[in-house]
Parts: structure tokens; C-alpha cells; sequence
């Protein structure tokens, strides 16, 4: 077949992750070199504005008109592109066409979503013809859920390099989390709450930390969750996490797709950490019961109309560049094996994570997926970072996206 005319197309560019990401790229790479790659979206206007925003460097950057909803034209954007980076979201409302589009092609596509119910639809879809085609869908490539996803990877690769076996617990502990959220992030996750009141079967899906595993693929030992403040002898008191619900799926998917490469008794759960003694256990009380308040609140329709007009920011709106820079999040996660088998491992970033470190981690995973065409090149199906990726997405978020990986052993 004819090579086709970009290594990568970044979808959406013009929405607010899609911009920061596309700014990364420039960069990076610039224009008209090793890299080949464009910007597309619906709006030629929008996308005319942002190549002059992005500066000088980007007078040439290729652009591509093409409506998330018209699927003649993702097929044509599908055809011109190895890789189609998508940052179109809530993706459970807009995201299906471009998915069906890229495994009709054998594209290969990469997302940000943290919707678990969508991506759970999109395996069950489209998982069969995504492998006759050779299209290697990989979703969920930023804050959620890349640190845990590679996090784990690492860390149980260290065990078996170590110990000879991988550790059959892990707690992943938010450390530090220091950003804030955009206008699209809140519309996904409000999404997300309308779906699960408008079905039961998915409401009982979302409670299964095994949602985006085959039936065949997991022994399913019972998994730990922290829905309430708990006291952890490592983090002091920790409370739940609002991200636990995607993260923890996508690593079991990693367990399943790497044929139990944890173990079949793997068990793994998140949690954010409130620090030790009284005030530990005030703080994990209070962000508790502020995350139950809120998913209460957005699924009455007055208080989240109340919430989406006087606090929520809209799409489109975000953090600042300056709150972004700012930004900055850590993660610690705790293996512990048989015997004296024990292991900590810090993964941090340098950005506000859902934005300014999202947007770097992102691109970079977008141009691993590119560039991966030599040997351990993955087959045609629906993937996850760690399986799709793994050590070299690790090595490019190291050298160029300003993550870090650093175990605690002393």
C-alpha cells in the first residue's frame, strides 16, 4: 500500500488539551521535518487561527477539515495518516464514528478518554474487526490512565528482575496532585453519571473492576477499593480516588492482555493520600464525603444545572498556562510479594496533570505509536499503553514529557 502522507494527524486540535498538545509538537518537531504530521478538526476557521497562535514555526502546518460526525471525511482523514491522536470528547458522544473509521482502515489510533463505559462498548463493537484489519486501537493514553498503567508495568517488571516473580499486591497512592479541571473533563464525567442513571446493567458494570476484561481473560480474585477513609501503614490515611474508576480497569486489562503477567491473584486498587494522624483523617473525611456530594450533585438535574453555571468551567475553558506550568502530581505505588518481597516506586510529572503534563505525555504516545513499526510491534486490536507500548513510551516520557520513574528502596 502507498505510504501514506503523515505519520500522525492530532484530531481536535483546536479544543483546550488539543492545543497544548499541538504546541508540544511544535516544540518537539516543528514543521516539514523527520516528523510528519498535521492538525484537523471541523472548524477551518478555528484551526486557520490556531496555526497563527502556535507562532511563526507553524505557517506551514498541514491542515485537515474533518467533522468528527461525517464519516465519509474520517475515512478520508484515516487514509492520509498512520496514526489519528484524538482528543474529540466526551467521546461517548462523539467519539464512535472516528473509532469505526480507523478500524475500517487499519489505522492506528490513540485517546484520552477516561470513559470506561465507552471504551468497554468499543472492545464488544469493534474488537474482532480491529484485529482482521491490523488497527491498534489504544485508549485512555493521558493522566488517566498513563502513570498507573506504566506505573505497574515498571514496577512489576523490577519484581521479576528482582524477586523472580511479580508482586500480588500493588496500591497505587496519589501523593501529589496539584491542577485543575477543564470544561471538557467535567462534561465527560457528567456523561458518564447520565448513562449509569439511565441504565442498570451499566451502573453494575461500572462497579466491576474486571469492566474492560474478557470473561476468559481473568480468574477474577476479589479486588480491595477504598470507598471510605481508610489508615494505610504507608500513606497514613487515604481516601477514595475520583480516577480509581478507569485506572484500575485499564491495569487489570494490562494483567489480562499480557496473559496474567501480574499473576492470576494480582490485586490492585487507588487511593489518594491524606497524611498521618488527626489531621490525616479529617482531610480523607472531608474528600470523601466532598466526592460523594459531588456525584450526588451531578446526577440531580437543579443542583448540577446550580453547579454548571456558577462554578463548573465550560468546554472549552481550562486551566491557565501559568496554573499549568504551576501544576505538578506524583504517585507512589507499593508492590508487595511473598516473603520479604517489598518495592516502592515514585512516578511524578512536572505539569498540571490533566493539562500541561497530559498534553506532553499524550504526544509523546501518539509518536511511539507512529514510530513502532519493528519487531514487538503489536497486532490489530484494542491495546493499552503498557501493552502497546510499555518500556518505549516509558523511555520517551523520561527524555521529553518530564516524567519521572524512581523506585524507594533506599
Amino acid at each position: 500500500m502507498p505510504r501514506p502522507a503523515y505519520d500522525l494527524v492530532l484530531h481536535g486540535a483546536t479544543s483546550f488539551v488539543g492545543r497544548i498538545v499541538a504546541e508540544h509538537l511544535i516544540e518537539r518537531h516543528g514543521v516539514g521535518g523527520e516528523l510528519r504530521w498535521a492538525i484537523s478538526g471541523r472548524s477551518p476557521e478555528r484551526l486557520q487561527a490556531l496555526r497563527v497562535q502556535l507562532g511563526p514555526s507553524a505557517a506551514k502546518l498541514p491542515v485537515i477539515v474533518s467533522d468528527a460526525a461525517d464519516p465519509a471525511a474520517l475515512q478520508a482523514l484515516c487514509a492520509r495518516t498512520r496514526v489519528v491522536a484524538s482528543t474529540v470528547g466526551p467521546y461517548a458522544l462523539f467519539g464512535d464514528p472516528l473509532v469505526a473509521a480507523c478500524v475500517a482502515s487499519g489505522t492506528d489510533y490513540c485517546d484520552l478518554t477516561g470513559e470506561v463505559q465507552w471504551v468497554r462498548r468499543m472492545i464488544a463493537r469493534h474488537q474482532s474487526a480491529a484485529e482482521q484489519s491490523g488497527a491498534r486501537i489504544v485508549n485512555c493514553c493521558g493522566f488517566d490512565s498513563l502513570p498507573s498503567d506504566l506505573g505497574v508495568h515498571v514496577l512489576q517488571r523490577e519484581a521479576k528482575a528482582r524477586f523472580g516473580a511479580p508482586f500480588e499486591r500493588v496500591r497505587a497512592r496519589v501523593w501529589k496532585l496539584r491542577g485543575g479541571f477543564s470544561g471538557g473533563t467535567i462534561a465527560s464525567l457528567l456523561n458518564v453519571v447520565d448513562e449509569a442513571r439511565r441504565d442498570p446493567e451499566l451502573r453494575r458494570a461500572l462497579t466491576d473492576p474486571y469492566a474492560l476484561c474478557l470473561p476468559s481473560q481473568a480468574k477474577r480474585p476479589k479486588q480491595p477499593e477504598v470507598r471510605l477513609p481508610e489508615h494505610d501503614p504507608a500513606a497514613g490515611w487515604v481516601a477514595p480516588f475520583v480516577m480509581a474508576g478507569i485506572n484500575t480497569r485499564v491495569v487489570h486489562r494490562s494483567n489480562a492482555l499480557g496473559g496474567m503477567a501480574y499473576g492470576r491473584d494480582f490485586r490492585y486498587d487507588e487511593a489518594v493520600s491524606c497524611g498521618p494522624g488527626v489531621l490525616g483523617r479529617a482531610r480523607a473525611t472531608a474528600m470523601a464525603g466532598a466526592l460523594g456530594a459531588g456525584l450526588v450533585a451531578g446526577a440531580l438535574p437543579p443542583l448540577r444545572a446550580v453547579l454548571q453555571r456558577f462554578v463548573l468551567p465550560a468546554p472549552g475553558e481550562g486551566p491557565s498556562p501559568e496554573q499549568q506550568r504551576l501544576g505538578h502530581w506524583e504517585l507512589r505505588f507499593f508492590g508487595e510479594g511473598a516473603g520479604d518481597a517489598r518495592l516502592a516506586l515514585k512516578v511524578s510529572g512536572d505539569r498540571d496533570p490533566g493539562y500541561g503534563s497530559t498534553g506532553k505525555m499524550f504526544g509523546e504516545a501518539a509518536i511511539a505509536l507512529a514510530r513502532d513499526r519493528g519487531r514487538g510491534r503489536r497486532a490489530g486490536g484494542f491495546w493499552t499503553p503498557a501493552t502497546a507500548l510499555g518500556d518505549r513510551l516509558v523511555e520517551r516520557l523520561v527524555a521529553n514529557a518530564g516524567v519521572r520513574f524512581e523506585f524507594l528502596d533506599g
